[in-house]
């Protein structure tokens, strides 16, 4: 990939939960800080994705294994401010 040198000029966290930060949420229980990483360290150009929602469906964690998603919300409202954004 052309771009494999991409870093983050900087981070904040969430403060409230919305579709981009459930994402986040999934990339970073992976292992991986966000879906150019991912996409990086995995050498994939898509990831799996539920139609209806948008949200993650599946990930490869860095020792292969895999994380499976549901559909609906997973990252619970305790869980926001947790979520690393990062800034590129």
């Amino acid at each position: 990939m052309a771009s494999a040198d991409i870093k983050p000029k900087s981070i904040s966290r969430a403060k409230k939960w919305s579709d981009e930060v459930e994402n986040l949420y999934r990339f970073q229980q992976a292992g991986y800080r966000d879906e150019i990483e991912y996409k990086q360290v995995k050498q994939v150009d898509m990831v799996d994705r539920w139609p209806e929602t948008g949200f993650v469906k599946k990930l490869q964690r860095r020792d292969n294994t895999f994380y499976y998603y549901n559909k609906q919300r997973e990252c619970e409202d305790k869980e926001v401010h947790k979520v690393k954004v990062y800034a590129y």
